[in-house]
């Protein structure tokens, strides 16, 4: 039992900075551009800011190490402030997936250099740097789900005409209950690994070219 404890408080140690980072990136990420297209709430929620009290949940946190299910604070959005309100709530969604893809390259980029300058790394400090890559990349596959209220949902209902889109709205309702099935069956594990491998794949080719 000491030793199941000890594996996942070592776990839960070397993935810590990723979870925050993919967190606050993510949050920070809808924030700031949501401020650039127009909508101020986010500055006035104090959501402009790299701070990670202002993004991370704790309780959401805590579940994310519990059951591998968690969540940030939501950054408030007024779509009425935008001045194309279903383009660029599209463009607000899919700020923070992207932000998650790019800190996870930059990750790789860092990691590789590291190792081209010859500068050797702990196992720790290793592990702290590909939870950073896994995470994030988890991160943006997960929100990606058109699943409300997931970034992915934001975007499908941007893109359905509005008779559709009011109709997939009212999944809202049954999308904690949808987020459960999927997560205690294999369902995503069919769509997470191969996507994971294929985002690192592509990474690793692009940094390949010039390091």
């Amino acid at each position: 039992m000491f030793d199941d404890f000890g594996g996942f408080l070592i776990r839960a140690i070397v993935s810590l900075p990723g979870i925050v980072i993919a967190m606050v990136v993510h949050e920070w990420a809808h924030a700031r551009i949501a401020y650039a297209l127009g909508d101020y709430t986010p500055k006035l929620d104090g959501r402009l800011t790299l701070n990670p009290a202002a993004h991370v949940d704790l309780f959401g946190l805590l579940m994310l190490f519990l059951v591998h299910f968690g969540w940030a604070k939501p950054v408030r959005i007024n779509a009425n402030n935008f001045a194309n309100p279903r383009r660029d709530d599209i463009l607000v969604s899919l700020a923070g997936p992207m932000s998650n893809l790019l800190t996870a390259f930059l990750t790789l980029i860092v990691w590789i250099v590291l190792i081209k300058l010859g500068i050797e790394m702990s196992e720790g400090a290793a592990s702290v740097l590909q939870f950073i890559m896994i995470i994030n990349i988890n991160f943006a596959i997960f929100n990606m789900l058109p699943i409300p209220p997931l970034d992915g949902s934001h975007i499908l209902r941007n893109l359905l005409p509005y008779e559709l889109a009011y109709r997939f709205i009212q999944l809202e309702r049954y999308s904690f209950i949808i987020l459960i099935i999927f997560l205690m069956t294999p369902i995503l594990s069919y769509v997470f690994v191969p996507l994971q491998r294929l985002i690192l794949g592509i990474f690793q080719a692009i940094v390949g070219i010039f390091l």
